[in-house]
């Protein structure tokens, strides 16, 4: 992975959340423009800091590394929602999603 993917990566799953970069360095014990330098591919965050970064956003590190999923948590959420419905509910869903991908 790049730097740049990396960059990009983090800046859409932040902005996912709905937190400034400011907010989220602040919340996890960072100076003000942490998030920002890492963003802005002027820092590179050592393993720690990788992963504080995937708790704060409540994503795995596989999950950060997934591009095809584009917002985990609400995937998560979604599958969660699904668990325990019938054969026939997950049929209508599956069908729905497909109609969203045309």
């Amino acid at each position: 992975m790049e730097r740049d993917d990396f960059a990009r990566r983090l800046s859409s799953l932040r902005e996912s959340k709905g937190v400034s970069a400011r907010e989220m360095s602040l919340s996890m014990g960072q100076s003000p423009n942490y998030i920002n330098g890492l963003e802005n591919q002027k820092n590179f965050p050592s393993m720690k800091h990788f992963f504080d970064i995937c708790e704060y956003l409540e994503i795995t590190p596989g999950q950060f590394f997934d591009f095809q999923v584009s917002n985990p948590l609400k995937t998560a959420e979604l599958i969660e929602v699904t668990k325990g419905l019938n054969t026939d509910s997950i049929n209508m869903l599956i069908n729905i999603a497909k109609q969203f991908k045309k």
